[in-house]
């Protein structure tokens, strides 16, 4: 088993030097599990959050030749729970398939002040 850690320039970069964005951890037949660090967008609304926050991942996953249909896990953190329904509506148009499994929690603050909503996902790359 191999682990690599990255930040791809190819992605939006981190907002912060202190972590990294991808964990990829490579098996012996060639798959690997890719695990995101938790991702925020900048937007007025949690709509244009949420979808920053999907182009992100997808952007992320894609430089390690995965996409978001490989997503298994997804964690979601939330500022208000109450608008549970309006993150679904733009996360579905990202994860349209068969849904992985999920965790929400309703936090009182993130990262950064104005950021309400965080995720975290785990993928799943099959061999080359």
């Amino acid at each position: 088993m191999q682990i690599t850690l990255d930040s791809p320039a190819s992605a939006p970069q981190p907002l912060s030097p202190y972590y990294s964005q991808v964990a990829r951890v490579e098996h012996a037949d060639g798959s690997a599990l890719l695990f995101l660090s938790g991702q925020i967008a900048e937007g007025a609304t949690l709509a244009e959050q949420t979808r920053g926050v999907f182009e992100t991942i997808a952007a992320l996953l894609n430089s390690h030749g995965a996409s978001l249909a490989d997503v298994i896990n997804i964690r979601t953190y939330l500022t208000d729970i109450t608008k549970l329904d309006e993150y679904g509506t733009v996360r579905r148009q990202f994860l349209n398939g068969t849904p992985p499994t999920s965790m929400t929690f309703e936090v009182p603050r993130l990262f950064r002040p104005e950021a309400r909503v965080e995720v975290e996902v785990v993928a799943a790359v099959q061999p080359s």
